[in-house]
């Protein structure tokens, strides 16, 4: 999210929603004035024990002086920290507070917390440590130190457990710590695991409850309000079931409440079908009686507001909504919901508009959009798919994609994911989260026309929008296969839901259509199949039992051979124009064989046999059983185009995702602190309100220097003889080339002369482009020796407003320039990710030898991307970096030209830190 202004003396980013070790939400932020009251009210309510442990000695209260110190910080040298929740009083108060102090004249700062009693164990010194480093770092520190009792157990733990490198010692009865800050990858993994585990449980929280409220319910038909009620009742509900009805003593065969007060058991889940200038009150009346979570159906809410104070009555827009309900720990779904559902026997939860349970399967579904999930619904009953749970986040408010696949992950019952995205509020953090997922569970996305182009509110468009196809390789980079709309997702997913992943590409054909044999062929090998055996003339006359044991050997015959990995089954009608029913041959035979077999009808008419029969026909699934039954589908290439994404998507999972690599000389921090440290300085210098500032090209090679990357200098000139003096500097032969971007590399216009020898020789050079360029603007001039013979490359890097660093790779000439032949990637990036950014072009070939020309040095190639990505990951304030050419000799790189524009640093949508999106 782009950084607000400096709020209070501190930067906007340092607010953020945080989940909890139990899934609840809290607010962070850094302490002000005005929270010395709080800070009272907490240390008051601590026991002796708590304060003795924090203070080494007993203090009732804290002193004027001491709240004075405490909470006037300058957020530079002295920073604290403060967690947040609302009382029942609706009051917001500090539940843990968390600081650091510089040591005068160094890099280190002490550090200190200390957590309410009534919150302990919900991880909050955890979250404080990460965000005082990340502070901590952004102000120039490099170490913290911290003194803490040896009974002081759970305090030690927060460090010793936080992935750093602590040293500790004991000296004057206390432990002494010290640990530097910079994010390690262990350090990182810690991060990830508990933020994994947090939001796993919130979602948990939601799809698990033991008591729902519908607050909004109705006895009028036809209402949302009755629905929902009728379908929790309907769908057999274990828990308790509470509509809240001010106006009715009965709904839906429920008892009904005039409030949430009148309820004796704790409410865990409050469904929410009331009009939309209600939901303020509503909303503060779940957290003044304990709700944890809020599925909110109401819709007709406005995305953002100017927020602040509301008038009474008015309506809440989403942003209102979602702070609201964070400030009492409520996650939120919605708004504009349809619903939620867990098809565990154990909960059998239908809070949702769907009149009917799903089958018991092993797909989850997380939809963005309302009108989708009820499509991707209605599509699942219809084909007969088993779900495990559903997730419709309508606006998507506050609960998103990424908490669905946390939840998802960790869910036993939950084999394949499916997923429709309308927009990516933390892309990163999706393709963090999605690769880690797709490695042990596929995971299917379907994305709009505008995915990738929608900008969260907040964010500021510094540089361009996310370049055309980086959505793309964000999501093949994260392994999920990637569909077109949500009828193709649901052709996947049909797949999944009942057949095992194949072994390879390797199809074997069946049908009693020789046409049709040839059309599975066609359409398998422009999928990426193989039809290693086709057999299309498979006889079904006869009687039924022999038309039976025909198929059943020829489809057991081809399962069981060795050179086939999957089995595409098309069947024509016979000449009445009728399908007879072998589902039951097909389901036995393919429940033999450790392959799947997908199935297409042809010609089937509305009153035939129904496109879903054959899984209708298998017994709803047993929890871990791999099949429940056989996908069938109207069209051949469609079943074949599904299985073709999953093949992908396995030799993918087969492959892996490769492995860390970081080039010789960039390991450690000290670059990174450096390069920090000059590109604070030359923002410095930079005019004030200028968006971009242009690196002069030493600057861009000093830049690109620390990171091992060496340009090629060039030097401009006004006559012939500095040209010649240049030259002479330089070593022959020389270039000389144009100084303006639309030039500088073109041949064709008379923009580069190349191999000029001698003096005399650079002395005409000079003379004939200046008559040649008149017409074109009369550009300035440069001269620069002459690199290897090689292939041109273009690298470019920028700070995408939405996606965070994008590094993209390309072949010189039309094919960036007229065909937007790029490839793309989010760093960081493995072995395996540079390879493939390298040969994902159309004219990558050129690298591989062309028309007989030699190969040129691709390792060289990769290590420069992978040097081009660390700093671009490394520093945010790099905007956009652009080299042009890379050239590429049979041995090594040459950079002939770099330039950078560098800006005031965005806070980056997945940080050494955790937090929600607050919006």
């Amino acid at each position: 999210m782009g950084e607000p202004a400096e709020t209070g003396g501190y930067p906007g980013h340092w607010e953020a929603d945080v989940v909890l070790r139990d899934g609840a939400a809290a607010h962070l932020r850094p302490i002000g004035a005005d929270d010395a009251e709080r800070l009272q009210r907490m240390h008051a309510a601590q026991s002796e024990s708590s304060i003795y442990l924090r203070y080494f000695t007993y203090k009732s209260s804290l002193t004027e002086k001491e709240l004075r110190r405490f909470t006037q910080v300058d957020h530079v040298d002295r920073v604290a920290m403060v967690i947040l929740l609302a009382s029942p009083s609706g009051d917001q108060e500090i539940i843990g507070v968390g600081g650091y102090d510089r040591i005068d004249g160094t890099r280190e700062a002490e550090v200190s917390f200390h957590i309410s009693d009534a919150h302990q164990g919900r991880g909050l010194g955890s979250i404080l440590l990460e965000h005082l480093a990340a502070a901590g770092r952004e102000r120039g520190l490099e170490r913290f130190s911290a003194e803490v009792l040896p009974e002081n157990r759970k305090m030690l733990a927060v460090f010793s457990e936080a992935g750093y490198e602590v040293q500790r010692r004991f000296e004057d009865g206390v432990v002494v710590l010290e640990f530097p800050i910079d994010p390690t990858e262990k350090s990182r993994a810690v991060m990830e695991a508990r933020e994994h585990r947090a939001e796993s449980r919130s979602v948990a929280e939601l799809l698990t409850p033991s008591q729902v409220a519908v607050i909004g319910a109705s006895r009028e038909y036809g209402s949302v309000g009755y629905h929902l009620v009728h379908n929790l009742v309907e769908g057999r509900f274990t828990g308790g079931i509470h509509a809240v009805n001010p106006d009715a003593f009965e709904v839906g065969g429920t008892e009904a409440y005039a409030s949430l007060e009148h309820i004796k058991q704790d409410v865990d889940l409050a469904v929410v079908a009331v009009p939309p200038e209600r939901l303020a009150e509503v909303v503060a009346d779940c957290g003044r009686h304990g709700v944890k979570g809020l599925l909110v159906v109401t819709a007709g809410l406005e995305a953002e507001g100017a927020g602040g104070s509301r008038a009474s009555g008015a309506v809440l827009d989403q942003r209102e909504l979602v702070r609201l309900a964070r400030g009492w720990g409520m996650r939120v779904i919605g708004p504009a919901s349809v619903g939620l559902i867990n098809t565990d026997p154990d909960i059998s939860l239908n809070a949702s508009l769907s009149p009917t349970m799903p089958l018991r399967g092993g797909v989850g579904l997380f939809s963005q959009s309302a009108s989708i999930g009820v499509s991707l619904y209605a599509a699942a009953y219809r084909r007969q798919v088993g779900l495990s749970s559903v997730i419709s986040a309508g606006n998507r408010a506050d609960l998103s994609g990424n908490d669905a696949m946390q939840r998802f992950e960790d869910d036993e019952a939950t084999r394949a994911v499916g997923i429709y995205l309308e927009s990516f509020g933390n892309p990163r953090k999706f393709s963090r989260i999605a690769r880690r997922l797709s490695l042990t569970k596929p995971v299917v996305v379907a994305t709009s026309d505008v995915t990738g182009r929608r900008l969260p509110p907040g964010h500021d468009v510094r540089t361009t929008l996310t370049p055309r196809g980086a959505v793309d390789s964000m999501l093949e980079h994260s392994g999920v296969i990637q569909v077109g709309n949500h009828d193709s997702l649901m052709d996947v997913l049909q797949i999944l839901a009942s057949q095992p992943l194949p072994a390879g590409p390797r199809l074997g054909i069946l049908s009693n259509s020789a046409s049709m044999g040839r059309v599975l062929a066609d359409a398998a090998q422009s999928h990426g199949l193989q039809a290693v055996r086709t057999e299309s003339g498979l006889d079904l006359d006869g009687t039924r039992r022999e038309a039976e044991d025909k198929l059943r050997k020829a489809l057991d015959a081809l399962l069981g051979a060795e050179e086939v990995d999957a089995v595409a089954l098309c069947l024509q009608p016979t000449v009445a124009g009728e399908h007879q029913d072998h589902s039951r041959v097909i389901l036995d035979t393919a429940r033999q064989h450790p392959k799947p077999v997908v199935v297409s009808l042809i010609g089937v008419l509305e009153d035939d046999v129904p496109l879903n029969h054959l899984a209708a026909a298998a017994p709803v699934m047993e929890t871990g059983a791999l099949q429940q039954g056989v996908p069938v589908y109207s069209s051949p290439a469609r079943s074949v185009a599904a299985l073709g994404k999953i093949v992908r998507y396995q030799r993918w999972r087969q492959e892996g995702i490769g492995e860390p690599w970081t080039p010789s000389g960039l390991e450690g921090s000290t670059v990174s602190r450096t390069v920090d440290e000059l590109l604070e300085g030359w923002l410095a210098e930079s005019v004030s309100g200028t968006a971009l500032h242009r690196l002069e090209a030493e600057q861009a090679a000093e830049l690109l220097g620390h990171y091992g990357l060496s340009v090629m200098p060039s030097v401009p000139f006004t006559t012939p003889e500095e040209a010649v003096a240049a030259a002479e500097r330089l070593g022959w032969p020389v270039a000389v080339k144009a100084t303006t971007d639309s030039l500088r590399h073109r041949l064709d216009l008379g923009g580069v002369r190349l191999n000029i020898s001698d003096a005399d020789m650079l002395r005409r050079t000079v003379a004939d482009m200046r008559a040649q360029l008149e017409g074109l603007g009369a550009p300035g001039l440069e001269v620069q020796a002459m690199a290897p013979i090689g292939q041109g490359c273009r690298v470019r890097a920028l700070e995408d407003p939405l996606m965070g660093p994008v590094v993209s790779f390309g072949i010189s000439g039309d094919a960036v320039d007229l065909l937007d032949d790029w490839a793309h990637a989010v760093p960081p990036l493995t072995d395996k990710d540079l390879r493939s950014l390298v040969r994902r072009p159309r004219a990558a070939q050129k690298l591989t030898g062309h028309r007989g020309l030699p190969p040129v040095d691709i390792t060289a190639v990769e290590e420069t991307l992978q040097r081009v990505a660390m700093l671009k990951d490394n520093h945010p304030q790099v905007a956009a970096l652009e080299i042009a050419p890379l050239l590429v000799a049979e041995e090594g790189v040459s950079i002939l030209h770099a330039t950078i524009d560098i800006a005031n640093p965005q806070q980056r949508t997945d940080s050494a830190r955790r937090a929600i999106s607050r919006w």
